[in-house]
């Protein structure tokens, strides 16, 4: 079991899942740690934030298909950075999830935010980076400055 989230966690979550409401479709949604079943890495994946079309969560399971998921968003903790940076970033390749988003106040040179795209053999490009303070763009279908410059670090 992953142990609670700092508030600062939260605090960052709530920032991104607010900014990404002005700009998904009416039919998709912003779910936090939603099951996503990642066959190829025999796994459960729980992203802190997922941009899922809501047509995905029709039925009575407890998990979607990872690939169905527009974006996921990855913020690390003192539990979970190595298994953020290394498997999960590995796992939603392999799916096929287009755009991976990873905050990373822990950061060994200091707190970053990655964004990764265009899966290819179970790895990510880099599509850009920063630190935190500048602005990452995401591209379409989001269209959307993500500003970081009130991300608290640890």
């Amino acid at each position: 079991m992953t142990p609670s989230s700092a508030n600062a966690h939260h605090g960052i979550a709530e920032c991104v899942q607010r900014r990404l409401y002005e700009v998904i479709p009416e039919d998709w949604g912003i779910y936090q740690r939603l099951g996503m079943a990642v066959p190829s890495r025999l796994g459960l994946y729980m992203p802190d934030l997922a941009v899922v079309p809501e047509e995905v969560l029709k039925g009575d399971g407890y998990y979607i298909p990872a690939g169905k998921a527009e974006l996921v968003v990855e913020i690390t903790s003192l539990a979970t950075a190595t298994n953020d940076r290394i498997h999960k970033a590995a796992g939603y390749a392999e799916a096929g999830i287009l755009l991976h988003l990873l905050i990373d106040g822990l950061a060994p040179g200091g707190p970053t935010i990655t964004l990764y795209g265009e899966p290819n053999d179970g790895v990510y490009r880099i599509l850009r980076a920063g630190k935190f303070g500048v602005p990452v763009e995401l591209p379409h279908p989001f269209e959307l400055a993500v500003d970081t410059s009130s991300f608290p670090t640890p």
